[in-house]
């Protein structure tokens, strides 16, 4: 085949062609050697203070000859794509060897070793093997306090930069971050990689735990799809953990939601009692020659318990098979938290529910300010029960260490499986603590906000910096000269943004989100007469010229100009249509029937409650804010709306 220079244009080559072969595993080969303290020690660690027996990836250093052969082994089986042995040659994992300062140059060598060996062959590619270490970023190793970690998300992004750069310079070919079982070590990983080797493609497999087809840290296969798809991967795969037959749903939820090649090494099946593998070379092959049938592979190859045997007779099996087609990907807005949730032309309107926002809930903010988290989990709970789709958190409070505040609630919630499901929004006015938040997030999840008020420079460094971190931005109508409150100046500053965010940061149009600014509503004030009709109608041309764009509306301010009103302000805690009927529901229906928000913004697709039949076109603004988790009008309060705020992304 001829070569081309580019290492991603011969590997898609290769791809394009057939089902590619990947390697099995390094360690079985290297257990049959039975190996001794001293052959780990070699004659550089022979005085280590501490035992060396089984850290293989040391193997690189003092017994290269070793780990040249098993490579050997595996190319002459047939393998396209080795894997360096360096899975656990990183700063976490080899300090429990006390070898955390010879990092780099375990993953130089190992590269090197891998290289040497590839080069003998005709068209055979190297992988960096980047492993998933023996710490989790989004699980407390702690029952009796769940925000507390190990470690943070940048001293873990540091540790794989460090191993990262040894593969590069050692001649990997490609990244391969792999036996993700934490989607956020994955995400640190990913930064990592892109930090100090955006030049090598990068691979990315999910290893998922048992039968319910979760990952260590609770997310779904389309969960985790959703939160790596920024690293734009080369190709996304599953490994490790099950065989094949257990493998096979996740495979095929992989081939589906990913619109990038894909790939599949199994363990020689389940563990044994004495935890080894029984699957002989005839079955994973048989079962894998399947998977490929069903249009699910691109490549395949074997992890734990695999040896030269098993892939030499996945490489036979697959010769005569055509390699998976590459679906298109859909052009819809994508967030995840253990569970994807997709905006879809069907979806309608979008809640979001901020009584975890503590300049819009008193109850919440009492308890963050006085460090009752346990207690504030359960006003998150309350929102998710009452129908939010996102979960808007914020932590902005003059007395407060906003980001301290914003970490240890973010870690609380994630270990909520029932808040953890549904995408997060983090919410702040401080640039520091939208960071500090995005870092705890293995989802898919939101940054609220950024804008161009600081100009174009650092508004494309924090726009670049929150698609790195894997999440979208709202994106609010405020530039140099201040909060758009024209028609023209909003529209104006949401096409200056959008130019930026798709020509410069890499922004699909559907993980853009601008916020018009409904700005005060109805207060009777002359200057704010027409707001509400601005944010409609830059609604709708910004829908008009930029499709696939979202966009978002506060309409908490409708409620200033109630001050005072108990009865106009309880009246925006009622929804005004009922979910099943389209009717409205009377005031009657309120300690028994409490609901989530319905809609706020207009919907051309909807209906008005208050006129069935005619289109929302003809009436300026519906909105309604409800109550989360309660069950009656709440009581006067001043300042904002005693209903919680609540945000709508318009749908078309």
């Amino acid at each position: 085949m001829p070569a081309t220079n580019s290492v991603r244009d011969r590997l898609d080559e290769l791809f394009r062609q057939r089902i590619v072969i990947f390697d099995g595993s390094v360690g079985v080969l290297i257990q049959r050697k039975d190996l001794t303290e001293e052959d780990f020690r070699g004659e550089r660690f022979k005085n280590h203070p501490r035992p060396l027996r089984n850290d293989v990836d040391v193997l690189c250093l003092t017994r290269p000859d070793i780990v040249a052969q098993v490579h050997r082994d595996y190319l002459e089986a047939g393998a396209d794509l080795i894997t360096t042995n360096t899975f656990t040659a990183t700063p976490i994992s080899q300090a429990d060897y006390g070898l955390e300062s010879f990092v780099y140059e375990m993953n130089r060598r190992g590269a090197e070793i891998a290289r040497a060996e590839a080069d003998k062959f005709d068209n055979r590619f190297v992988a960096g093997s980047l492993g998933p270490t023996n710490v989790t970023l989004s699980l407390s190793p702690k029952v009796d306090d769940p925000s507390f970690r190990e470690i943070t998300f940048d001293q873990l992004r540091d540790g794989y930069a460090e191993a990262a750069r040894g593969l590069r310079d050692g001649g990997a070919d490609f990244l391969l971050i792999e036996t993700i079982f934490d989607t956020l070590n994955g995400k640190a990983a990913i930064a990592a990689a892109r930090e100090v080797a955006p030049e090598l493609p990068i691979f990315i497999s999910v290893t998922i735990v048992d039968r319910a087809g979760r990952n260590l840290s609770g997310q779904t296969v389309e969960a985790f799809w959703t939160s790596v798809e920024h690293a734009e991967p080369f190709a996304a795969g599953v490994n490790c953990s099950l065989g094949a037959t257990e493998m096979r749903p996740y495979i095929a939820d992989m081939s589906r939601v990913a619109p990038v090649y894909v790939y599949c090494y199994p363990n020689a099946g389940l563990p044994n009692a004495m935890g080894g593998y029984d699957e002989k070379p005839n079955m994973t092959s048989r079962l894998l020659r399947e998977f490929a049938e069903s249009g699910f592979l691109n490549a395949a190859g074997g992890c734990c318990g695999t040896t030269p045997d098993h892939i030499r007779q996945i490489k036979a099996v697959m010769a005569d098979l055509a390699p998976r087609e590459l679906p298109a990907p859909a052009p819809h807005t994508r967030f995840s938290g253990l569970e994807p949730f997709e905006i879809t032309p069907d979806s309608g309107f979008v809640t979001i529910g901020e009584r975890t926002n503590i300049t819009g809930s008193q109850r919440f903010r009492r308890l963050i300010e006085s460090g009752d988290f346990s207690d504030a989990v359960q006003v998150a709970l309350d929102q998710v029960r009452g129908g939010a789709n996102l979960l808007d958190v914020n932590m902005d409070a003059d007395l407060l260490d906003s980001e301290t505040a914003m970490v240890k609630f973010l870690n609380f919630i994630a270990t909520e499986p029932e808040i953890a499901r549904i995408p997060i929004m983090v919410d702040s006015s401080k640039w520091t603590v939208l960071e500090a938040g995005l870092k705890c997030l293995q989802g898919k999840g939101v940054c609220n906000s950024i804008s161009l008020k600081e100009g174009e420079d650092a508004f494309l460094e924090k726009a670049l910096r929150v698609r790195e971190l894997g999440a979208t931005a709202v994106v609010m109508a405020f530039d140099e000269k201040g909060q758009a409150d024209t028609l023209k100046r909003k529209v104006d500053i949401c096409a200056r943004a959008y130019e930026l965010l798709t020509e410069k940061a890499g922004y699909r149009p559907e993980d853009i989100i601008f916020d018009p600014n409904i700005l005060a509503i109805a207060t009777g004030i002359e200057e704010h007469a027409a707001y509400a009709k601005f944010f409609i109608e830059a609604t709708r041309e910004i829908k008009r010229r930029f499709p696939g764009v979202r966009i978002s509306g506060g309409v908490s301010n409708l409620s200033f100009s109630f001050r005072g009103n108990d009865r106009g302000r309880n009246c925006w805690s009622w929804s005004r249509t009922s979910s099943s009927t389209g009717d409205p529901t009377p005031p009657s229906a309120w300690s028994s029937s409490p609901r989530p928000c319905l809609a706020a913004a207009r919907s051309e697709r909807s209906t008005s409650a208050g006129a069935k039949g005619q289109s929302r076109s003809a009436l300026p603004l519906q909105c309604c804010t409800a109550r989360w988790g309660t069950s009656r009008p709440t009581p006067k309060r001043r300042g904002r709306s005693s209903a919680s705020r609540c945000r709508s992304s318009k749908v078309r």
